[in-house]
């Protein structure tokens, strides 16, 4: 049985591009597993769905090696795993050398497993560097004055008043919430920022 495995990393990602490679290879639909998840580690709901119905002798198609994922050690381990314990052949389609079933040929055979760890390296290493990038970014932007988080939904000045009431005369944390129409956690959120700000 022919299997495809497709993932995005976030929601918002488009599927469509991976599904029609499968669709091309003559993979049913009902055989083609998708997750909208992080590649950092392989606790996905539909790939370990595959990867239980799956069974000796069947070959599962991706799209790139990274759509498996992007951890180095546990892409090696999984792939370990699905060719030599459950004896899945695998077929990565952006690159005809990742394809286990010739393992008649025992050079073919190292020149996977070779090509495996360095690409598996690489796409950890761009997910850290990706990482980095980020929170480079967002410290960038934070000494620019960019404020994270959700917006504000009281004018700062009508916050101030009230925050000054609540710190000098006790004003229960209930009445302020329901004046302002906000839960205690925004309330406690908004005090955070008005001290770190002030």
């Amino acid at each position: 049985m022919e299997y495809g495995y497709a993932r995005v990393s976030s929601k918002d990602q488009n599927l469509g591009r991976q599904i029609a490679a499968f669709k091309a290879q003559g993979i049913k639909a009902q055989n083609v597993y998708c997750d909208k998840k992080s590649g950092k580690d392989f606790d996905r709901t539909y790939y370990k769905r595959l990867v239980r119905r799956m069974k000796e002798g069947d070959v599962l198609f991706i799209t790139e090696l990274d759509r498996l994922g992007r951890n180095y050690a546990e892409i090696l381990e999984q792939w370990q795993y699905l060719t030599k314990q459950k004896k899945i052949n695998i077929v990565v389609l952006d690159m005809d050398l990742l394809d286990t079933r010739n393992t008649s040929d025992l050079v073919h055979t190292f020149m996977v497993d070779l090509v495996l760890q360095i690409l598996s390296f690489v796409a950890q290493k761009e997910r850290e560097a990706n990482r980095e990038r980020q929170a480079e970014g967002i410290k960038i932007a934070k000494e620019n004055g960019v404020v994270f988080g959700r917006p504000i939904k009281c004018d700062q000045d009508e916050f101030r008043e009230i925050y000054r009431q609540y710190a000098t005369s006790g004003m229960r944390v209930e009445i302020i919430c329901e004046a302002l129409n906000i839960s205690r956690s925004t309330f406690y959120r908004y005090v955070k920022n008005y001290k770190i700000t002030r």
